[in-house]
């Protein structure tokens, strides 16, 4: 599975109506509703926001609502199209102005499922790795070192400078023992990871 990095927007239009797609990330049913409700606020003149969400680390948890467009004819096809993206922890949003022609249940089908399209193509996202957090403790001597280390395993980390450094960071949980005997391994065993 894969998440998404960052907020995404994207707009098209059909037969004069506007249809924008906002993809979004989002960790619980929460979430879901707080962007929806941010959505409405934040056009206020629009006819629909519909929204489609898949969340937890196999993406098996998810909502929808086709927000008075006829039933499954908006929600529905976003969240198939969200299922078999192979993405979690994202919810996407279509918001429509509606441009005086009627669409009929197949083409709201087909607009819905080309907005989340749209919006998907344009979204950077990243491979879901468990993660682990840590703190270390480390003289100056061996700061530029540990950091090498830290970099080499992908921990994400931001340090504070006192008597000694504190590094807090972030790494892949299969990657944690590892980097733990490599901090250790470097000062002679004074030092190691304390997992957050």
């Amino acid at each position: 599975m894969r998440i998404p990095l960052a907020m995404h927007q994207t707009e098209i239009e059909v037969r004069k109506s506007r249809f924008i797609a906002i993809a979004g990330i989002v960790t619980s049913a929460e979430d879901v509703k707080q962007q929806v409700a941010m959505a409405h606020k934040e056009h206020p003149q629009a006819n629909h926001v519909v929204h489609a969400a898949v969340w937890g680390p196999d993406g098996s948890q998810y909502s929808m609502s086709d927000d008075h467009e006829p039933k499954n004819t908006a929600g529905r096809p976003v969240l198939e199209i969200l299922k078999g993206s192979g993405i979690t922890n994202i919810a996407v949003l279509v918001v429509r102005y509606f441009g005086g022609t009627l669409l009929g249940t197949g083409g709201l089908v087909k607009a819905y499922g080309d907005a989340a399209k749209a919006v998907l193509d344009g979204l950077k996202t990243e491979e879901l790795i468990e993660k682990e957090s840590f703190t270390l403790e480390i003289g100056y001597e061996l700061y530029d070192q540990a950091k090498k280390i830290l970099h080499e395993y992908g921990a994400q980390t931001n340090e504070d400078f006192g008597t000694q450094v504190v590094i807090h960071g972030t790494v892949a949980m299969q990657k944690t023992e590892e980097l733990s005997k490599a901090i250790s391994n470097l000062s002679s065993g004074r030092h190691h990871l304390e997992k957050a």
